[in-house]
């Protein structure tokens, strides 16, 4: 409910504005560091563990023989399990509470890194895999939504972002451990294994921290508990010393399906969710389907290069072209807006492919394709790969906010599959390498007319702002009963 909807029957409660304006108006503060770097190094840990398959899969197609639709199940079985994750911690946020359920989601990914390292077949290491994959998908909705709600409104894309951009890091440590691991003479079997374990020890490392975070004000007002609201309010903001967190005594009485229901009642939340998740689903597909098939593309490219050669040549690919794709993204988030970044970015990465595709020659010379493809990288970071982590994390209410985050995100994951799934079928099959590249340039298409067509521009407005816009259409609801902050 729309908190400046709400009326006491003794004293009209402060506005919604006013509730948190403190913390809208806040400038960057030491707690909101801090919870950027505790939310963002578990998407350090999701890139690491979800992109280095690939490079482990190019090892074990020797030693296990692997057919090519094995190494699609290895390449896309955590990300249809991501899917599932982030439908289901996404709903349970919304019910519980952030705090509640928050550090949870990094010990079953652990567990799954771990076990993956003990793996004797096929069979085992898919398990792992998909156990893996359910941490994974919990973590989006959760981290993204934290950050968000406890950001200022003129850094919140900024801060979001930044949690989000820890992803690039694991994109780079990723190839850069498995360089040196590789270099260094051990054996194949013993590498592959070290780099599957390695994925556990980033989450573990953060889980105490994320235990300790305070509940969102939102969701503790929303809840009921406004003590616990002004002790998140002052931890942020720096305005006075923070009680000890404790137990969250904030909860929403929802049922399981309750969530799902108001975003579908709702005409223009279910336009805003078709933008978030229809346009994050296309993104993944050529995204996942790329990064994950990355070794496979750079053999076909230069079919003489050892596995250490395509490695080093993938980590340039993200330490020149990924990673300042990040740092732009960052920078002008809160200047230029969502909207017209996510444009941007669908558009050239909708040209490089077609270039690649249609430019006859490309995908057998390295150095245009490297230099293509490396474009498309950048704009794929500063673009649709950031902006569709923030957008759901901004535009739901907040009794629907990691639902509506966790749905967009799960069918994120769902094209992710689909694209991590397809795409060593397309670089098998007739269509090669070039036919891949032409059918992501139109996905990409697809996914440019879905953003200008559903999504809004949430830049410089507040949450409770932008849940006055969702609902703006609707009839005026009763009025409810809600005491004032700190009564």
């Amino acid at each position: 409910m729309v908190l400046s909807r709400l009326v006491s029957t003794s004293a009209a409660p402060p506005a919604s504005g006013d509730v948190f304006q403190a913390l809208d108006d806040s400038k960057i503060t030491r707690f909101q560091i801090k919870t950027m770097f505790v939310s963002g190094m578990g998407f350090f840990t999701d890139a690491y563990d979800l992109f280095v398959i690939g490079i482990v899969v190019d090892i074990l197609k020797t030693q296990w023989s692997l057919d090519t639709t094995q190494v699609s199940w290895l390449n896309s079985a955590t990300l249809l399990a991501s899917a599932f994750g982030a439908f289901i911690f996404g709903r349970i946020a919304d019910m519980l509470g952030r705090k509640r359920i928050y550090g949870y989601e990094v010990l079953i990914l652990a567990a799954g890194a771990i076990a993956s390292a003990f793996a004797t077949g096929f069979a085992f290491l898919i398990v792992c895999r998909i156990v893996l994959g359910i941490g994974i998908g919990g973590d989006y909705p959760v981290s993204a939504t934290i950050m968000s709600e406890y950001s200022g409104k003129q850094s919140r894309g900024r801060m979001v972002g930044l949690v989000f951009s820890m992803q690039g890091l694991g994109l780079i440590v990723g190839p850069l451990l498995a360089s040196i691991l590789l270099g260094s003479g051990m054996s194949d079997n013993l590498v592959w294994r070290l780099l599957l374990a390695f994925g556990a020890v980033p989450g573990l490392a953060v889980f105490y921290l994320r235990r300790q975070i305070h509940e969102t004000p939102r969701f503790a007002v929303a809840g009921g508990a406004h003590e616990e609201a002004q002790a998140a309010i002052a931890s942020a903001t720096g305005t006075e010393v923070a009680v000890a967190p404790g137990e969250s005594k904030a909860k929403l009485s929802q049922g399981a399906l309750d969530g799902f229901y108001k975003i579908a009642r709702n005409k223009r939340l279910l336009i805003w969710l078709l933008g978030t998740a229809g346009g994050w689903m296309l993104l993944d597909f050529c995204y996942y389907g790329n990064t994950i098939s990355s070794p496979e593309i750079l053999k076909l490219i230069n079919p003489h290069a050892t596995i250490l050669d395509n490695t080093l040549t993938q980590l340039a690919i993200f330490a020149v072209f990924a990673l300042p794709g990040y740092a732009v993204a960052i920078l002008l988030l809160d200047k230029t807006g969502r909207k017209s970044i996510q444009v941007m970015g669908f558009s050239m990465m909708a040209l490089m492919y077609l270039l690649i595709g249609l430019i006859p020659g490309v995908t057998s010379a390295v150095v245009p394709f490297v230099l293509l493809f490396g474009v498309s990288y950048f704009f794929t970071e500063f673009g649709p790969n950031t902006t569709t982590f923030i957008y759901p994390a901004e535009l739901f209410p907040t009794e629907v906010r990691t639902t509506g985050h966790g749905l967009s995100a799960g069918a994120g994951k769902l094209g992710a599959f689909a694209g991590a799934f397809l795409f060593p079928d397309f670089l098998a099959s007739s269509i090669g390498l070039a036919g891949a590249m032409i059918i992501a340039g139109v996905v990409a298409v697809a996914g440019l007319m879905l953003t200008v067509v559903t999504l809004p521009e949430p830049r410089g407005k507040s949450l409770e702002e932008l849940t006055e816009d969702a609902y703006a259409e609707e009839p005026k609801a009763v009025p409810r009963v809600q005491p004032a902050l700190g009564t």
